[in-house]
């Protein structure tokens, strides 16, 4: 038995292609997300965006926020 050896682009192109059309393409997308390497320092990231905030005061703001 021979296997034909396809490039790597025509296959993850397939694999993209009966995802979404199994599972839909918000799905897939969140599959497919979860292989892609992140970038940036979280923690120093994390400590700009909430300041040393408590829990209780994220969740004020999120309130805050949502109610605007």
């Amino acid at each position: 038995m021979t296997v034909q050896v396809q490039p790597l682009n025509v296959i993850n192109a397939k694999a993209i292609h009966i995802l979404s059309k199994e599972i839909g393409l918000d799905n897939t997308l969140r599959f497919i997300n979860q292989f892609t390497p992140g970038y940036g320092n979280y923690t120093e990231e994390h400590e700009k965006l909430f300041n040393k905030m408590s829990v209780t005061g994220i969740v004020k703001e999120i309130k805050r926020m949502k109610s605007k």
